[in-house]
């Protein structure tokens, strides 16, 4: 990923707030060459030693999976909330743009085709979804069912060997121009605006 020094963003923990955020994620994979995409809930968990892992699944009839392998690196990626910038917000002269935030995650699979690894792999994401909602659903079935259904997918775990964020929050202009920008976006109706906007409040580097 093409980043500019003044977007580079180092934190990991503003890269993992952000996957946190944005669970919604892009596996990409490609083996000789070749580029297969699936788009995925990922469910991204930091250990106490900060080794980072990813885990999710897909279908078996999505034949990517044969892909994940420990001798295969994969990408994972993730976009946070972006938004188009008008240059009438800045104090001094500029041009049309675009403030994003993403994140890639780079690592090697394991393949999860165990029952009982796959149980505890889909109770940990349906946990972590339904856990906001004021009435979550919890499953109820047989063990005959539950078999049937885990069949239909295939798991997996990636050990995150590397770590990549881009914020483009226009930290390569003035302070002003940002509190400018920010104060906009803030302003608006979309929610994903007002998301940027509050990741810009954050400490910027000072542009010219």
């Amino acid at each position: 990923m093409y980043i500019p020094p003044p977007f580079n963003e180092s934190d990991l923990s503003r890269i993992v707030s952000l996957v946190q955020a944005n669970p919604f994620g892009m596996l990409i994979t490609a083996p000789e060459g070749a580029a297969t995409v699936s788009h995925l809930p990922l469910l991204l968990e930091e250990s106490a030693n900060g080794e980072l892992k990813l885990w999710g699944h897909m279908a078996r009839a999505n034949a990517q999976w044969k892909h994940l392998s420990p001798t295969e690196n994969v990408l994972a990626v993730f976009c946070g909330p972006h938004a188009y910038i008008s240059p009438t917000w800045y104090a001094s002269p500029g041009v049309p743009t675009w403030n994003y935030a993403v994140a890639h995650l780079h690592g090697t699979p394991r393949l999860i085709t165990s029952d009982t690894e796959l149980a505890e792999l889909v109770g940990r994401l349906t946990e972590k979804f339904e856990s906001a909602r004021p009435q979550p659903w919890s499953p109820s079935m047989t063990k005959e069912h539950q078999h049937s259904l885990l069949a239909m997918i295939v798991g997996f775990e990636i050990r995150v060997t590397h770590t990549q964020g881009k914020f483009k929050l226009g930290q390569n202009r003035s302070l002003e121009d940002q509190r400018r920008v920010a104060a906009e976006l803030a302003r608006s109706g979309n929610a994903t605006e007002v998301a940027l906007s509050k990741l810009m409040q954050l400490p910027q580097r000072e542009g010219p």
